[in-house]
């Protein structure tokens, strides 16, 4: 795509226009998800990089600053979403090396009985959450985002993050009470 072509097509979609989506979606989403899958090896992480990425641009396409290119933009933006992928797997597998050469506690039975009923006492409270609470607590907890990073995902202040963590922490304290040591 030739510089004037892709300045008009930014031009046309930060103004909203959806066709001009549709057509950069069309047109960079087979050879992003292709270079995705060449730095992550695995499919389905390649295809969630390049459809966060899209979902992220349409969101914040008025926002939108873009100097040179716009593919060039596009493919950087993959490179670095792989990389930091990569790197929260590396972190990870180190952690998991680390946690099978502690040793093994014995367990009784009636310890896991407990275990298990916290368990699913604190599912149960967290589908009972507010929905955007839930959200937020679920990208905070199992997915290891950092509250910036939840703000900017779903387009909410910081302070709307930490108010929800801290009602939603609130929340289970009270009603865990009974499994405190």
């Amino acid at each position: 795509m030739v510089r004037s072509e892709e300045k008009s097509l930014l031009l046309l979609l930060k103004n909203g226009d959806i066709k001009s989506f549709e057509f950069t979606f069309r047109f960079y989403y087979e050879p992003l998800l292709g270079y995705a899958l060449s730095i992550l090896k695995v499919e389905a992480e390649a295809e969630e990089i390049v459809q966060e990425l899209f979902l992220k641009i349409w969101r914040d396409r008025k926002k939108l600053i873009i100097k040179h290119s716009f593919a060039a933009y596009l493919y950087k933006s993959v490179y670095n979403q792989c990389l930091h992928r990569l790197q929260k797997e590396k972190l990870l597998q180190e952690y998991q090396k680390f946690a099978l050469k502690q040793p093994v506690a014995e367990v009784n039975a009636d310890e896991m009985l407990k275990y298990e009923e916290l368990n699913r006492k604190f599912f149960e409270l967290m589908e009972a959450l507010p929905e955007r609470r839930q959200l937020i607590f679920k990208l905070s907890r199992f997915q290891g985002l950092k509250y910036r990073e939840i703000a900017d995902r779903l387009s909410i202040s910081i302070k709307t993050v930490e108010a929800n963590m801290s009602k939603a922490l609130q929340y289970f304290r009270r009603n865990l009470q009974e499994y405190r040591l």
